[in-house]
């Protein structure tokens, strides 16, 4: 149980740091219709997300916390261009991801 609540928090610590990153950065024009599969989908009701700005996550990285950063991008958008040390896990194949997302560290969505 513990270990699932652990494996949430940290998902949605990277969903918050994404969303951190579109609010402090110029705004890009996101076009859902790349991604229709992901465009229109929601949280369950009982999750709620923790938003972090990137200056909060780069004072805890600097403060010595060692979160896992995983690209949700396609792998050809992460073959451009990634945060070093981030691993690739497209959304289209995340699900296959999750098992192996350690559960006792953050986990960095972008």
């Amino acid at each position: 149980m513990k270990q699932t609540a652990l494996l949430k928090r940290s998902l949605f610590v990277g969903i918050a740091l994404w969303a951190g990153v579109l609010l402090v950065h110029k705004p890009v024009s996101a076009d859902p219709s790349k991604y229709p599969q992901f465009a229109q989908q929601k949280l369950p009701d009982n999750i709620t997300p923790a938003f972090v700005s990137v200056d909060q996550l780069a004072t805890e990285i600097t403060a010595g916390e060692k979160p896992l950063i995983i690209d949700v991008r396609s792998a050809e958008e992460y073959r451009e261009v990634h945060i070093s040390g981030a691993v690739s896990a497209p959304l289209s194949e995340f699900s296959a991801h999750l098992e192996n997302i350690p559960r006792d560290r953050p986990v960095v969505l972008y």
